[in-house]
Order: C-alpha cells, then structure tokens, then sequence
C-alpha cells in the first residue's frame, strides 16, 4: 500500500474516532406544557452542537416520570415537581435522589373564547366550573349559555398542578373533554364559543386569557412576565427538567446547562414562556 496513502487512512481514522467520541444523543421526555420550548431548545442547541442529537417528545408529566423511572429517557420535562412518592420510587431504585432543575417560569393561564364577555374569575368560581357546580356562564357574569369544560388527561402535570392549586384536590367534571396536550385544548376553546380550559402562557394565541383573583371579590390578576415572576398572578409556577444524577454528565449536562444559560433563556421568551431570575441560574 502507498505510505502516503496509508497515512491518509490513518489520519482519516483517527479523526473518525474524535469525532464519534464527541457525539452524542440524547432524549428528553414528558409534559406536553414544555414539549413546543423543549422541541425549540433542542433545535437551536443542535444548531450549536452538530455532533449531538436531542430528541423531544411529549406524553405528559406522568409519563416523562415513569420513563426516567424505568431507564427509558435521559431527561424527564415536568410542569409540576415530582411527588414525594416518585422520588421516593427512584431512591429505592437508584439508591439516590434524581436531580431536579427549574427550567423557567410559567404563568398557568385559563382560557375562554375570544367572544366570551367574562373577562376574570375567582379560584372558588374556577372550582365550581370545572367541578359542575357551576353550568352557565350568567352564573359568573357572562352569557346565558352553558359551560363547556376542557381539561387535560390525568397523565398532566398542569391537571395535576390546577387540581391541587385551584381545585382544593376535587375531580373534575364528567362533562369534561380530556385533550391530549394543551394545543389541542386550545383549538377546542377557540372553537366553542362557550368552552373553558387550562394551559401553559406560551399557548394562549387564538383565545383570551381571564384574569384570575385567589379569592371572591380579590384584585384579578393578569398573567404577564411581571405579575408571574412576582408572584402577585396567584397560578404561577416552575417548569422542571429531572435526570439520574449517574446520566447529569458530559452531553446531558452541557445541554441542561445550556438551557439555563443566556442563550437558552432568549428562547423561553421566544416560545411565550418567561425565563427564570438571573440569581436563579
């Protein structure tokens, strides 16, 4: 063989070697909330980081909790933290605590259609909404007309989260149709002139958003950047990202860091979601 040309093989090798040793891929499951920010991170890090795939899918809270439970993701999306019996599955599992990081910030907002006139509610008229004390909207200021309930599968963390923060932990409605992810639920509150639903701020487009007062006759508030981050909007929380500390290393490590970052931060404004505080980084 022609040294120059063995010597090229070799070059070629090596460099094949370096390459595959700096690639990597990794999987990111869970809340259908985070699933559009989570989609978009992984695009511009890919962007980034030519040598690494990342491959995001929804599901649900629930069902990303499970997976990282049996081993079948590297990063678990939640849009509510992980229950005290969840983790204590994984310690006896993995014989330590799965690491939990906040993404960013979201303000749980309650959606209507856009030509419905009632304009806020309380957390004691949301219970009676989605519970079917309450069946027509002339019941809290708007139309005579009756109430059409859109809510999220059991799988959700934002079932899970407006259940326990709003519902006082009380089933929902029969009545309700479950939808599988919160843009679904958005399409069917944009269709139905008298539909009510839940969702991540970054999905509101196509409806209106109710301001939300904690009790009867409270200050009604918004949901914006300001009034999320204060904690003046009375639904507001963290979006989580849970990995086994055996896998928070090398590329998952990079990526959740960099999710965190500046760079990463520009995007959760981008999607519609508002980015954790500077000192939280």
């Amino acid at each position: 063989m022609n040294t120059r040309f063995a010597k090229t093989l070799a070059i070629a090798a090596t460099l094949a070697i370096a390459a595959s040793a700096f690639a990597a891929s990794i999987t990111v499951k869970g809340s259908d909330t985070l699933v559009i920010l989570g989609q978009k991170w992984a695009e511009v890090y890919m962007k980034g980081h030519p040598g690494t795939t990342v491959q995001v899918t929804g599901g649900g809270s629930g069902t990303g909790i499970a997976a990282l439970l049996n081993g079948g993701t590297d990063i678990c999306n939640a849009s509510r933290s992980m229950k005290t019996k969840e983790v204590a599955e994984f310690i006896q599992k993995f014989k330590v605590r799965p690491h939990e990081y906040k993404m960013c910030v979201d303000g749980l907002s309650v959606y209507v259609n856009k030509d419905n006139p009632v304009a806020q509610v309380s957390f004691k008229q949301l219970e009676g909404i989605f519970t079917g004390k309450i069946t027509n909207w002339k019941q809290v200021g708007g139309n005579d007309a009756p109430i059409s309930l859109y809510g999220r599968e059991n799988s959700s963390g934002t079932y899970e989260f407006f259940k326990e923060h709003v519902m006082n932990k009380k089933d929902f409605a029969a009545a309700t149709k479950t939808m599988p992810g919160t843009a679904a639920l958005i399409q069917g509150v944009a269709k139905d002139p008298n539909g009510i639903g839940y969702g991540g701020i970054a999905y509101g487009e196509g409806v209106k958003t109710v301001k939300v007062s904690k009790t009867d006759g409270g200050d009604a508030i918004a949901p914006s950047e300001d009034t999320v981050l204060s904690g003046k909007y009375p639904i507001s929380r963290y979006l989580f990202n849970y990995v086994d500390p055996k896998k928070d290393n090398g590329a998952v490590a990079d990526y959740i860091n960099w999710c965190i970052s500046d760079e990463g931060q520009a995007v959760v404004k981008d999607i519609g979601f508002f980015p954790l505080p500077k000192n939280m980084r």
